[in-house]
C-alpha cells in the first residue's frame, strides 16, 4: 500500500491477515495461526469470525486458557452461538472442569448445536 506522500506504506490489512491465519489453521499449524489472529482481534475484538478462529487455534494448540478466554468472549458477543458453547464446554472438561461445562452443554444442545 501506498501512503499520501507516494511511500510504502505497512499498515496491517486486517482481512489479509485473517486469510493467512485461515491458512496456517487449515495447514495443521494452530500455534501461527493464533500468532496471526493475536493482533487482528485486538484492533477488532468485535470480530467474530477472527475471535472464533482464534479459539480454534488456541484449542488446537492447547492453550486452553488462552481459549477459555477467548471462548468466553465469544458467547457474551453471540451468546446464541451454540457452536461456542458447546466449545467452551469441551476447553472446561479439557481444564478437569466437568462441572463448569455442564451449564455450557445444556446450552449448546437447547441450541442444537452438534
Amino acid at each position: 500500500m501506498v501512503d499520501e506522500r507516494g511511500e510504502q506504506s505497512f499498515e496491517i490489512d486486517l482481512h489479509s491477515e485473517f486469510l493467512r491465519a485461515d491458512l496456517f489453521f487449515a495447514m495443521g499449524q494452530p500455534t501461527e495461526a493464533a500468532r496471526a489472529l493475536a493482533p487482528l482481534v485486538a484492533a477488532e475484538p468485535a470480530n467474530q469470525a477472527a475471535l472464533e478462529l482464534l479459539a480454534r487455534a488456541y484449542f488446537g494448540s492447547a492453550q486452553l486458557v488462552r481459549a477459555e478466554e477467548a471462548l468466553r468472549r465469544l458467547v457474551e458477543l453471540a451468546p446464541a452461538n451454540g457452536w461456542a458453547r458447546r466449545a467452551l464446554a469441551r476447553t472446561l472438561e479439557r481444564q478437569s472442569r466437568g462441572e463448569e461445562a455442564v451449564p455450557h452443554h445444556r446450552m449448546a444442545d437447547a441450541l442444537g448445536a452438534a
